[in-house]
């Protein structure tokens, strides 16, 4: 059954210049954006605010999550120019803070590990002084490959966990809960100073009890940061919203997650993975 949308979570349509001057930008470079590509309903705002979250190693992805908009297909070749596009979209639209994420890429033997840190090279190049977050997939658990994406040093690692490990079969049928939390504790093995980061979605049937059981492990591994939004069904093809969380509730996650040592916690029903991921970076300068 259709559970009609709360009023908080009702965006109205704004349109700008600058949202379709970022939309020619990324199109002239032959790039994607998570922002499109999974119909991400802070598009306008970011897009607005002159800011997009980029989508390397095609726009198809090798797995089939029940939540996510992404297409699942076969994959595209890498672009050997992509790099070099993400840092003159970074550099045209004058950016201080970006993020770059990908499509999980398992037919590749590094998951795509070497090609992430060849973009994160070419934007640091290009833009010396730019924050360089990078939302990476789990790369099978493959500990060399992270230490690729580790080496380039980006400013921030994010991998999100998601969801609650109980829901992970019917969610992330391809991921394992254990592995995603290995791949944060690792991060910081191979780098102690490595900010990290996580994000997951309520929403989905999960209890109280266990995104708090989340956030513990999360610290656990050492992550530094959390989103926590409401998951948003993209189609009835999707798995079903099976409940909409309060605001209250995401403020009292946000509670949470600080008295458990998180440095900075963004929870709330429109939140996802980038958003206002520079205040997030930030918090942990102040």
């Amino acid at each position: 059954m259709h559970k009609r949308k709360p009023e908080w979570l009702k965006i109205k349509y704004r349109s700008s210049d600058q949202v379709m001057e970022v939309q020619r930008l990324i199109h002239n470079l032959d790039l994607h954006t998570v922002c499109e590509e999974a119909g991400c309903p802070n598009l306008l705002e970011c897009f607005g605010r002159r800011t997009a979250t980029f989508m390397i190693l095609g726009r198809y992805c090798t797995r089939s999550c029940t939540f996510c908009n992404v297409e699942s297909n076969h994959p595209q070749p890498v672009d050997p120019k992509e790099g070099d596009h993400v840092a003159s979209a970074v550099s045209e639209l004058g950016l201080k803070h970006v993020v770059i994420t990908s499509v999980t890429r398992d037919d590749l033997p590094d998951g795509g590990a070497f090609h992430f840190a060849a973009v994160i090279t070419k934007v640091r190049e290009q833009n010396p002084h730019v924050e360089i977050e990078v939302l990476i997939p789990d790369f099978k658990g493959d500990v060399e490959a992270l230490a690729k994406v580790v080496a380039a040093k980006p400013s921030v690692l994010n991998h999100n966990v998601e969801t609650v490990p109980r829901l992970y079969p019917q969610v992330r049928p391809q991921a394992r809960y254990e592995r995603s939390l290995e791949l944060l504790a690792n991060a910081k093995k191979l780098d102690p100073k490595m900010i990290t980061k996580s994000g997951m979605m309520v929403g989905l049937g999960e209890t109280v009890d266990e995104v708090k059981a989340v956030m513990e492990d999360l610290r656990a591994a050492g992550c530094d940061l959390l989103t926590i939004g409401q998951y948003l069904a993209p189609s009835k093809n999707h798995h079903p919203v099976v409940e909409y969380i309060h605001p209250d509730t995401f403020q009292a996650y946000k509670e949470i997650g600080l008295e458990l040592g998180f440095t900075h916690v963004e929870s709330g029903p429109l939140v996802r993975s980038s958003y206002q991921a520079e205040a997030a970076a930030n918090a942990l300068k102040s």
